[in-house]
């Protein structure tokens, strides 16, 4: 969400933050859509529920206690498909605190969101044709396909900081090849063949169910720090232009 290289020195330091490259902050939406949805979908008042002793799962939305639901694996799951599909806005977020028992509801302005690629059963939905439709502007009917095309059909989904902690992301397609071998009882390093000490060390995440993968590593950067070679290597390359940097005001001011 932030860019964790580029920040000011001195006083302001760690004050002023810049955005990572594709981070986006909500314009809100109503919350009335999301409200009607819920009680269609057998959210229940707190007023007949006082004394249940049944486990339930309190419902907020934007902060207000809504009421209560029985069943909120299958609400959470209905909730993402909707909005997946557009019926409601791609930037409600959707957090469910399982130990708590609470499922959280947000539509507010001012959330930071970044995009990330949907995976479903270890594979990305995003397939070649869409890149093909991307780099075309339409699709094979002609019909225009941008950016929120791939937020309104499902590709790719806006997840603000709350609700990536309840989902698991991958770093590159690559981990999720490694994991459907694994889960075929194959060896992904099979034929990495000799040892290369160039290659890009990767954690070693033993994950079962992968829900969402990067766009590119390199989105956690800001603009600034985008620009600078080698910026997934240490930050000596940062210290060297901020060096530069000081070294050039010195000349100008002497």
């Amino acid at each position: 969400m932030v860019c964790p290289a580029e920040t000011p020195e001195g006083q302001a330091c760690g004050l002023v933050k810049n955005l990572a490259l594709m981070s986006c902050i909500s314009v809100g939406s109503y919350s009335a859509p999301v409200i009607e949805f819920l009680e269609e979908w057998g959210l229940e008042s707190l007023e007949e529920n006082a004394h249940s002793t049944s486990p339930l799962t309190k419902v907020f939305v934007n902060g207000v206690w809504m009421g209560v639901h029985r069943d909120p694996a299958n609400l959470v799951k209905t909730i993402k498909k909707l909005r997946r599909k557009d019926d409601i806005s791609p930037e409600v977020s959707v957090v469910r605190d399982i130990r708590e028992k609470e499922l959280r509801l947000y539509t507010d302005a001012g959330r930071v969101c970044r995009p990330l690629f949907i995976v479903e059963d270890q594979q990305l939905i995003l397939k070649k044709k869409h890149i093909r439709w991307l780099s075309q502007g339409f699709n094979e009917e002609k019909e225009e396909f941008k950016w929120e095309h791939l937020v309104k059909s499902g590709i790719i989904e806006l997840l603000d900081a709350e609700e990536e902690e309840t989902v698991m992301i991958s770093m590159t397609p690559e981990d999720l090849e490694s994991t459907r071998l694994k889960q075929a009882g194959l060896d992904p390093h099979v034929n990495d063949g000799e040892y290369d000490p160039a290659a890009r060390l990767k954690a070693g995440v033993n994950a079962s169910t992968w829900t969402h993968c990067e766009i590119h590593p390199s989105m956690i950067l800001g603009i600034c720090a985008s620009i600078i070679p080698f910026p997934d290597h240490n930050q000596v390359s940062l210290h060297f232009f901020s060096l530069r940097g000081h070294a050039n005001m010195s000349i100008v001011s002497s």
